[in-house]
């Protein structure tokens, strides 16, 4: 229910607010009525999610979306290991600063829109993979893609990866994908049978943000992951607490033991990389290795220094 009064802004701004009590009503367990209130927080989260929603459509439909790149570092030697990106995206607005993900993504989870942007992103870094010089070192590394739930239970994403990699002749084993812990919990079905078809391509698996939800050992050893990225929460925290070194410490052995090899997000200092090495963690992630870049401008300090 929404009061139409003197002060009521417009008709456009009325109906945004009937559809912000409704969808409130519905949240709080449907077959009620609910007020609207201009001070109430949950209808005004509503209402900044609806209004990211335009920006996110139109930013899809007028390609302003950019990829970044943070390498994931080899802290214990393996043999025949490659470089690793992780792939970020961020939306761009004119006149504005790149916006990061975590103000626009969520509105995108909640009204599915990440399969669309998903889709960009796989696209887009394959058509970028494709045009890379076949002598470029770029070519030798593996660039992992972030996949949604929403993608995940898309029975149409695995079809749209193959059909990229063969489109553009890139093999699969340039590419990697991962799914958030909770995703993969939410979707353990869909996750399992995605891991198992996408490595049949040649691509690497990641499960993310291990930790944040203690996923069951037993789900751990369906997935049969390629690595296993631990959850930053833990890793923050390791170089001044036991507690967490030693959990950090526990996920790495049960990792090595379903042969993952493990990644630690969240490696801000050089106090934490140094713990990390100790426990013998196999790969880091964060600023204590480099902060995000433009993946388009990736080698270009190679080519800035080579010879002429």
């Amino acid at each position: 229910m929404v009061p139409i009064t003197a002060a009521s802004e417009s008709l456009s701004a009325v109906l945004r607010a009937a559809d912000a009590a409704c969808y409130t009503a519905k949240r709080k367990g449907r077959n009620r009525v609910y007020v609207y209130q201009t001070d109430d927080a949950e209808l005004a989260q509503r209402s900044s999610e609806m209004h990211w929603v335009a920006r996110i459509t139109q930013a899809l439909e007028e390609d302003r979306f950019e990829l970044f790149c943070q390498p994931i570092a080899e802290l214990v030697p393996h043999a025949g290991e490659r470089a690793h990106y992780e792939i970020l995206v961020r939306m761009l607005e004119p006149g504005s600063p790149v916006i990061a993900p975590e103000a626009f993504l969520p509105a995108a989870e909640r009204y599915n829109l990440m399969p669309a942007i998903d889709r960009w992103v796989v696209r887009r870094v394959i058509s970028w993979l494709a045009a890379l010089p076949p002598e470029s070192e770029q070519r030798a590394a593996i660039y992992s893609i972030n996949l949604s739930g929403a993608s995940l239970a898309d029975n149409a994403m695995l079809d749209f990866i193959r059909e990229q990699l063969i489109l553009n002749q890139v093999p699969g084993q340039m590419l990697g994908f991962e799914i958030a812990e909770t995703t993969a919990i939410a979707n353990l079905t869909q996750a399992t049978h995605f891991f198992r078809e996408i490595k049949k391509l040649g691509c690497r698996t990641t499960l993310d943000n291990f930790g944040s939800a203690m996923f069951s050992i037993a789900c751990l050893n369906v997935l049969q992951m390629d690595y296993l990225k631990i959850d930053g929460n833990f890793i923050k925290d390791i170089a001044h607490d036991r507690i967490a070194e030693v959990l950090v410490d526990a996920i790495n052995q049960v990792a090595h033991e379903m042969s993952a090899k493990t990644v630690a997000g969240w490696t801000e200092n050089p106090a934490i990389l140094g713990t990390l090495k100790e426990i013998g963690v196999d790969h880091a992630q964060g600023y204590a290795i480099s902060r995000p870049r433009l993946l388009a401008e990736l080698g270009k300090e190679q080519e800035l220094a080579a010879p002429q």
